[in-house]
């Protein structure tokens, strides 16, 4: 069989042969996947030039469905083609934002600013869970935007369009940081409410900053071990402080009266 253009015949460990596509455009040689068959290497080798050489498909018009040609491929086709750039992660470029395709019906939207970050790594999708490969770790995505893994969408925190695959910082509305902290309103007057759920919700104080309310959780859920009560609390982690001045606050914030009444009543 004679060489057919873009196919590259290549032999596995055990002998058996496959075929390797590939494609070059604007100088830049781009691999396109492996193929059990020569012809349909070549097939993909057929539909990666089609992307890049017509201009009436559109990253948004395009049949994904009826190609061979891996999704994620074609969408980092369609950046090269529109906006210069070549990125191994399945990027496309929009006007002040991005969009990143995990597949045809996740697509996440991003800030320009978070581009150098996609750009190197790889999302992933499982049971729901958004997750981001970070340095060999999988670390969930909604974290790098504030959102607690025990926060709950609609009370914590929510995304002003309704989109939750809208990640853009204009979007999300961190309502409440941290564990054990609502936004609230005492004597009239705005604050942050900490309160430890026991047999329902008891309240450990008022404070007029958030920190200073994560910061008298994790005192209250100290109190109340110290009182007995052993529960798989999780405390706040506050990475703002440095460890002497969360040791300052810790020892000088107030825990309310009613709070040890409870414990000890």
């Amino acid at each position: 069989m004679g060489h057919i253009k873009g196919v590259y015949p290549a032999h596995k460990k055990n002998g058996d042969e496959y075929y390797r596509a590939s494609i070059t455009y604007k100088n830049k040689h781009i691999s396109l996947g492996s193929f059990d068959s020569a012809m349909e290497a070549h097939m993909a080798y057929k539909q990666a030039d089609h992307i890049l050489h017509d201009k009436e498909l559109t990253v948004d018009n395009f049949p994904y469905e009826k190609m061979i040609l891996d999704y994620q491929k074609c969408i980092t086709l369609f950046n090269f083609r529109d906006n210069d750039m070549y990125f191994k992660t399945p990027i496309y470029l929009r006007n002040k934002y991005f969009t990143y395709h995990i597949g045809i019906n996740d697509i996440l939207k991003f800030d320009i600013d978070d581009l150098f970050f996609y750009s190197t790594r790889t999302i992933m999708k499982r049971k729901g869970h958004l997750f981001v490969a970070d340095y060999g770790m999988q670390v969930n995505l909604p974290s790098r935007y504030g959102i607690k893994n025990y926060s709950i969408i609609g009370k914590d925190y929510y995304f002003k369009n309704k989109d939750m695959y809208d990640f853009r910082y204009e979007n999300i509305v961190i309502v409440n940081r941290y564990n054990g902290v609502i936004k609230d309103t005492y004597k009239k007057k705005d604050c942050y409410t900490a309160r430890l759920h026991i047999n329902g919700n008891v309240v450990i104080g008022h404070y007029a900053e958030e920190i200073d309310a994560a910061i008298a959780y994790n005192k209250g859920v100290d109190i109340a071990a110290e009182a007995g009560l052993r529960r798989n609390y999780v405390k706040n982690y506050i990475d703002e402080l440095s460890e002497d001045e969360y040791n300052r606050r810790y020892e000088e914030i107030k825990i309310a009266d009613g709070f040890y009444k409870y414990l000890t009543g």
